[in-house]
């Protein structure tokens, strides 16, 4: 029995408007800094956590934990490295939640970093939203890719195999969800508290988060940390 084919507007293969302009960024975006450089250097105390204080190019570093974690505020501060060498990235923003001022807060260069979203009230079928990553890959050096409710493990190990034949760090940001590919680092956030509040009065501080990072090989050992506005706080 054949199965009905989908609507056509939910074929990214046959969106050539989208698609035109997908790749119209990824051509704007390209990196401007030495591209042969294997690793990219993260600075300051966030870097004493991962493994060689950077990260390789074409490696997948998945971002996990629960809606207000601080899993994004993580995901920002990997931008922010590698905006701060003077190379792009860019962001799949499915649920349009992610500003400005906290990608600036994170220290990204705003003049260096393309957020990709659907329209307000909109929604994106796995398809899109793997066609959407995989054109992004073809043109920045780090794409942030909130996942959607639901991602085919095929799609997921065919855009692991983009990224590290483009050597482009591809950061897959589960809240709740699951990658269901490889990866070289994950990065969970596990909330923190907000310091500040008195008995019915007082001013909210800057949050730290717990996070813990985990990997394969070198990376094995569980690292933990504090991620607070300005950085890592804490480490252990």
């Amino acid at each position: 029995m054949g199965m009905a084919p989908a609507p056509a507007r939910l074929l990214p293969r046959r969106d050539a408007d989208a698609r035109a302009a997908l790749a119209d960024t990824a051509r704007l975006a390209r990196p401007v800094s030495a591209a042969h450089e294997r690793v990219v250097e993260v600075r300051g105390p966030l870097g004493d956590l991962i493994p060689g204080r950077g990260l390789r190019r074409g490696a997948v570093v998945v971002v996990d934990g629960e809606p207000g974690s601080g899993g994004t505020s993580l995901a920002l501060a990997l931008a922010a490295a590698v905006t701060a060498v003077g190379e792009w990235a860019a962001a799949v923003d499915l649920d349009g939640s992610l500003g400005a001022l906290a990608a600036a807060e994170a220290g990204v260069a705003l003049d260096r970093f393309a957020v990709v979203r659907p329209s307000v009230g909109g929604s994106v079928s796995p398809d899109r939203w793997a066609t959407a990553v995989a054109a992004l890959l073809d043109g920045v050096s780090l794409v942030v890719a909130e996942l959607p409710r639901s991602i085919r493990a095929a799609d997921a190990r065919r855009l692991v195999a983009r990224a590290r034949e483009r050597e482009v760090i591809l950061v897959p940001v589960a809240r709740g969800g699951a990658w269901p590919a490889e990866a070289a680092l994950r990065f969970r956030a596990a909330g923190g508290s907000w310091p500040g509040l008195d008995a019915g009065s007082g001013v909210l501080a800057d949050r730290t988060v717990r996070v813990e990072i985990e990997g394969r090989g070198v990376a094995a050992r569980t690292r933990t940390g504090g991620l607070a506005r300005a950085g890592f706080a804490r480490a252990g």
